[in-house]
């Protein structure tokens, strides 16, 4: 499966912005999908991930009930609405593809294909 993310950029402090990835190659109907960031000099770390049916969400206590992930299975594309954004939240964004596996993976290492990231940047 080949990603590719879009959509980031430049917003204030408070602001939203969606961010998005589409498939190619493969279908991702049978994957559980999910975004990572990672901030200048930090580890990637878990965002948000949802089940292959979109039928389950999580989300990391950072960004939860700012964030909202979705995906659409027949567009094969997946995307994260980021409202309420803080300086905090800058990074690259990350989306992935793995195996649908219960309970669903928050971990990097649960997931086998990854797309290029995008750039947010959240001015103060």
């Amino acid at each position: 499966v080949q990603l590719q993310a879009s959509g980031g950029g430049l917003v204030q402090a408070g602001g939203s912005l969606s961010v998005s990835c589409a498939a190619a190659g493969r279908t991702i109907r049978g994957y559980n999908m999910a975004w990572f960031r990672q901030a200048p000099g930090k580890e990637r770390e878990f965002v948000a991930a949802i089940s292959w049916s979109g039928g389950s969400t999580y989300y990391a206590d950072s960004v939860k009930g700012r964030f909202t992930i979705s995906r659409d299975n027949a567009k094969n594309t997946v995307s994260l609405q980021m409202n309420s954004l803080k300086p905090e939240d800058t990074a690259v964004y990350y989306c992935a593809a793995g195996r649908s596996t219960v309970p669903i993976m928050t971990s990097t290492d649960g997931y086998a294909y990854w797309g290029q990231g995008t750039l947010v940047t959240v001015s103060s």
